[in-house]
């Protein structure tokens, strides 16, 4: 005696779509597009944006000497500066990521 219903199954099997609607999902051979450099230039944008903000909101005027004759200073020098803030922030990224795939090598030597 059975009192339960009859378990209804889902099937895309059962050629209930048209063929338009089949032709929706056939691949069109055009290859993915790769958006990594899009994604790139996206980061490189946005750190230079913050770059040339980060001077604005600080209201106190620095100067920084690369060398002995060379000096920067953020009230006189608009682009030069934050040029010199965008470098630094792209050298704290490059550093992190190294330390980041050195530390992968070495546990994968470890096995740690």
């Amino acid at each position: 005696m059975q009192t339960s219903q009859p378990k209804k199954t889902w099937s895309l099997q059962d050629n209930k779509r048209t063929q338009a609607e089949r032709d929706l999902f056939k691949a069109t051979g055009k290859p993915k597009k790769n958006k990594n450099v899009t994604y790139l230039l996206s980061v490189i944008g946005a750190l230079l944006l913050v770059s040339f903000i980060l001077p604005k909101l600080y209201d106190e005027v620095i100067t920084i000497c690369i060398t002995d004759t060379i000096c920067l200073n953020s009230e006189h020098n608009y682009i030069l500066y934050p040029l010199y803030i965008f470098c630094t922030i792209v050298v704290l990224i490059l550093a992190i990521y190294g330390a980041y795939v050195v530390g992968k090598k070495l546990g994968e030597k470890f096995k740690v």
